[in-house]
């Protein structure tokens, strides 16, 4: 069945609903189709098609025919593309922000900090991309020189989440264009949309055909497709967010061709607020960082670990703070929170509240499902004095409930902290230089945040250590990943 463009949409063109196959919009030889359901109202969006293992192929094969040109031009074309693309998104935010929130479920101000943000990187490799710098090496022998080349890796595979269906996919193809890869993307099968509205302003940006190829498949085909992006030998780079157990998978798959890998996985991120913070400023900012997106963010809050002396006072203002917020449609006026994307998170949340509740935990903030609106809504929830054996302290809860518990001392916290195979992201609030410092530097994870609860910025290295991932997104190291380092020895310079 054809959907028609969602109403609130001034850009109809945005709405696309087909295979982005170079440069066009196609029609899939499949007969099976998967639906796009909006998670609030739990109306049918869009109906696409699951696309045929041939026709994946056939894409893959088209982007590396692509590479062989797109690699050859010129650095100045790749930055005015990529300028353009930033200058298209921001003239579209508003509607680009209204497809994510119809399809994903979040506040229409989480949907549009959203698509600032991703737009970014865009016009941050715009800038990049004339900075890809090899380097001139002095070898033992005087007679002889090394010079260096920062060369595109090939095609990359992205393989992208539903819990920001637009910034996922920016952020990695905005530094594979700068260096000259081209890009086969497979979004996630309930947040699509947004990824097929940036094809159609990737071709109005002037980008050629197949450097940018969006596949699309359902829940249930996506392990197919993953399998064939990692065993492909025409793709060398996978890069990939999701589930550490789904990372690991694909890496196994990866080695059958040893491909170049970025993988951002889970975490078990915790908050650390010491007696010296600025109280008000902790509440605020740890709240942004547990209930962005209703805790569905790998890098929100998991663990807060409050220390002793302002232990009562945090708990009192976090629960003021969480009365404050409005549930509701994402698109409806002054909603700070919008619903699930399904109804998994809820039941995690729910299994994690009982198990820490059992274990002796009270509760902050009740929260609960809120049935009323829909199944896929719940008031977000708080508990206090969480036991340290509670599965929410162990276990990503990627859902809207807060874990409090209270500290005595530094290192007894650190230790507290780096027990857990994860390593994305930390926070820490103090004042103090000596804290912030010390937990800065032996805090195993690939970031850490001082005073702020948010990591939203395209100059920042985002990635994680252990079993959170390897690899760096944004910032001048974002290029790296999707290059090859060629050493080229001149020999016998002064015969």
């Amino acid at each position: 069945m054809i959907y028609p463009p969602p109403p609130q949409l001034k850009n109809k063109n945005l709405f696309q609903t087909k295979p982005f196959i170079h440069n066009e919009f196609i029609n899939s030889n499949s007969t099976k189709t998967f639906k796009v359901i909006n998670p609030a109202t739990e109306e049918i969006i869009a109906e696409l098609p699951e696309q045929t293992s041939e026709e994946i192929e056939h894409a893959i094969k088209l982007s590396y025919e692509a590479f062989q040109t797109f690699r050859r031009t010129s650095v100045h074309e790749r930055s005015k593309m990529l300028r353009k693309l930033f200058n298209l998104i921001m003239e579209n935010v508003d509607d680009l922000a209204t497809l994510i929130t119809l399809e994903n479920g979040k506040s229409f101000a989480d949907s549009k900090g959203e698509i600032v943000y991703g737009a970014s990187y865009f016009e941050w490799f715009a800038e990049e991309s004339k900075r890809n710098y090899g380097e001139v090496i002095q070898p033992t022998n005087p007679n002889n020189k090394i010079i260096t080349l920062k060369q595109p890796v090939g095609v990359v595979g992205l393989l992208c989440p539903f819990n920001f269906p637009s910034a996922m996919a920016t952020r990695k193809a905005a530094p594979a264009w700068a260096v000259g890869c081209t890009c086969v993307l497979k979004p996630d099968s309930q947040t699509p949309l947004s990824s097929l509205a940036l094809a159609y302003l990737a071709k109005e940006a002037g980008f050629p055909p197949s450097v940018f190829n969006v596949v699309l498949a359902s829940t249930e085909s996506t392990p197919m497709v993953g399998k064939m992006i990692c065993e492909n030998s025409l793709i060398k780079k996978v890069s990939f967010t999701g589930s550490t157990a789904v990372g690991k998978l694909l890496m196994k798959q990866s080695s059958t061709s040893l491909k170049k890998l970025s993988m951002e996985l889970g975490g078990n991120a915790p908050i650390i607020v010491f007696n010296d913070a600025d109280l008000e400023l902790a509440v605020t900012q740890s709240i942004a960082s547990k209930f962005r997106s209703l805790g569905q963010t790998c890098v929100c809050a998991n663990r807060i670990f409050v220390q002793s002396e302002i232990y009562d006072k945090f708990c009192e203002k976090f629960a003021l703070a969480m009365k404050k917020f409005k549930i509701g449609n994402g698109l409806d006026e002054g909603v700070t929170h919008g619903c699930l994307i399904n109804t998994k998170s809820i039941a995690k949340v729910e299994d994690q509240m009982k198990d820490a509740l059992d274990k002796g935990a009270k509760i902050l903030v009740e929260g609960g499902r809120l049935s009323n609106l829909g199944k896929n809504f719940y008031s977000p929830s708080a508990l206090y004095d969480v036991p340290f054996d509670s599965k929410v302290f162990h276990e990503e809860t990627f859902g809207p409930l807060a874990a409090i518990a209270k500290f005595e001392k530094r290192d007894e916290i650190l230790d507290i902290c780096n027990d857990t195979p994860y390593g994305l992201a930390s926070y820490i609030f103090s004042e103090s230089l000596n804290n912030v410092w010390y937990m800065s530097e032996f805090l195993e994870s690939g970031m850490v945040s001082v005073n702020t609860g948010v990591f939203t910025d395209c100059s920042l290295p985002f990635g994680g250590v252990k079993e959170s991932g390897f690899g760096r997104e944004g910032s001048l190291h974002g290029m790296d990943d999707y290059t090859v380092v060629k050493s080229i020895n001149l020999g016998n310079i002064y015969r």
